[in-house]
C-alpha cells in the first residue's frame, strides 16, 4: 500500500475510534463508526485478490446495515424522549434495535457469520485490526448504554457466542478462521458481564487485545496462516514458536498465564450477582475453545511432523519482523502475578 494512503487510513481509524469513544451524542458516535468502516475497507482489499474483494463487500454490507440500524434506533429514541444523549436510552424498541446493531458490528451470535469469512480474506495485520481496534467503538457504546440494555437478551447472546465460538472452531484448519471463532467466544465473556461490571469488560478487552496482538504479530513474522505451515514454522523461528505456544495457552485461560485473570474475575462477579448456573455454563463452554487452543499449541510446539508432508519447508525468516513482539509476548504470559496492582487501578 502507498505510504500516504496507509498514513491517511491509519489516521482515519484513530480519528473514528476517538470520536466514537469520546462522544456523548448519537450523531457523533455514528459519524465515528462510519469513518472507521470507510478507513478499514482499503486495508482489507489491498491485495486485490477475489477473496479479499469478497471479504470487503461482506464487511461493508454488514457494517453499513448495522450503522443504519444504530441511526434508526437513535432517531426513535430522540423522537420519544427528545434527547440525543447516548446515556439517555429509555425507549424499549431503541434498546432492542441498538443491541441488534452492536451485535452485528461486533460479530456476536447469531450475527457472527460474516466475521470468520472477512478475517479469512484479510491480511494478518488487517485481521488483527478487525479483531481488536475495530471492536473498541461498539464496545464503548455498549458500556455507555449498559444501564438501559436488556440483561436476559445479552446473557443469551453471550452464552450462544461462547458455544458457537467453541464448536465452530473445532474443525478449522485455517488459523485466521480459528482466531475469528476465538474472538467470538471471548466477546461472549465480555458481553455477559457488561451490565454488572463495565470496567471488567474493558479490562477483559484490553487483555484480549494484548494476547491477540502477540499471536497475530508472531504469525505474520513466520508467515503462517494454516495448521500445515505451522507444523514446519519451527525451521524459521524456533524461539517464536515456543513463545507462541505459551501465548496460545494464555489465550485459552489456563491459570499460570495472563489470560486466566479476566475469566477468573468474570466468574467471581457472576457468582456475586447470584448467577452461578450462568457462570457454570460459560465456564464449561470455554472447554470447547480450550481444545482447539491446545491443538494449536501442540502444532506450534512440535519440532518434527509425525509423518512426511508434501510441502516445501520454509528455511528463511520472513522480512516482516515486529519489535512489539518482544514486549507483548512477556506481558501475555507473565502478567498474572501483577493482578492485585491491575485490580487496584481498575
Amino acid at each position: 500500500m502507498n505510504p500516504y494512503a496507509k498514513l491517511i487510513t491509519l489516521t482515519s481509524l484513530a480519528l473514528g475510534t476517538t470520536i466514537t469513544i469520546s462522544s456523548n451524542h448519537w450523531m457523533m458516535a455514528w459519524t465515528g463508526l462510519e469513518i472507521n468502516t470507510i478507513a478499514i475497507i482499503p486495508m482489507i482489499s489491498k491485495s486485490h485478490h477475489p477473496r479479499a474483494i469478497e471479504a470487503t463487500i461482506k464487511y461493508f454490507l454488514v457494517q453499513a446495515t448495522a450503522s443504519a440500524t444504530i441511526l434508526f434506533a437513535s432517531m426513535i429514541n430522540a423522537w420519544s424522549t427528545g434527547q440525543w444523549d447516548i446515556t439517555q436510552l429509555t425507549n424499549t424498541t431503541s434498546c432492542l434495535l441498538l443491541t441488534t446493531a452492536i451485535a452485528m458490528k461486533l460479530g456476536l451470535t447469531p450475527f457472527h457469520f460474516w466475521f470468520p469469512e472477512v478475517l479469512q480474506g484479510s491480511p494478518l495485520i488487517t485481521a488483527l485490526l478487525l479483531s481488536t481496534a475495530m471492536k473498541l467503538p461498539p464496545i464503548s457504546i455498549l458500556i455507555l448504554t449498559s444501564n438501559s440494555l436488556n440483561p436476559p437478551l445479552l446473557t443469551l447472546m453471550a452464552i450462544l457466542s461462547a458455544a458457537v465460538g467453541g464448536w465452530m472452531g473445532l474443525n478449522q484448519t485455517q488459523i485466521r478462521k480459528l482466531l475469528a471463532f476465538s474472538s467470538i467466544s471471548h466477546l461472549g465473556w465480555m458481553t455477559i458481564i457488561i451490565i454488572y461490571a463495565p470496567k471488567l469488560t474493558l479490562l477483559t478487552f484490553l487483555l484480549y487485545t494484548l494476547l491477540t496482538s502477540a499471536i497475530f504479530l508472531t504469525l505474520d513474522t513466520s508467515n503462517t496462516t494454516k495448521l500445515s505451515t505451522l507444523l514446519s514454522a519451527w525451521t524459521k523461528t524456533p524461539m517464536l514458536n515456543a513463545t507462541l505456544m505459551l501465548t496460545l495457552l494464555s489465550l485459552a485461560g489456563l491459570p499460570p498465564f495472563t489470560g486466566f485473570l479476566p475469566k477468573w474475575l468474570i466468574i467471581q462477579e457472576l457468582t456475586k450477582q447470584e448467577m452461578t448456573p450462568t457462570a457454570l455454563i460459560i465456564a464449561l463452554l470455554s472447554l470447547l475453545s480450550l481444545f482447539f487452543y491446545l491443538r494449536l499449541a501442540y502444532f506450534s510446539s512440535i519440532t518434527l511432523p509425525p509423518n512426511s508432508i508434501n510441502q516445501t519447508k520454509h528455511w528463511y525468516t520472513n522480512k516482516n519482523t515486529h519489535i512489539l513482539i518482544a514486549t507483548l509476548t512477556p506481558l501475555s504470559i507473565l502478567l498474572l502475578p501483577l493482578s492485585p496492582m491491575i485490580l487496584s487501578s481498575v
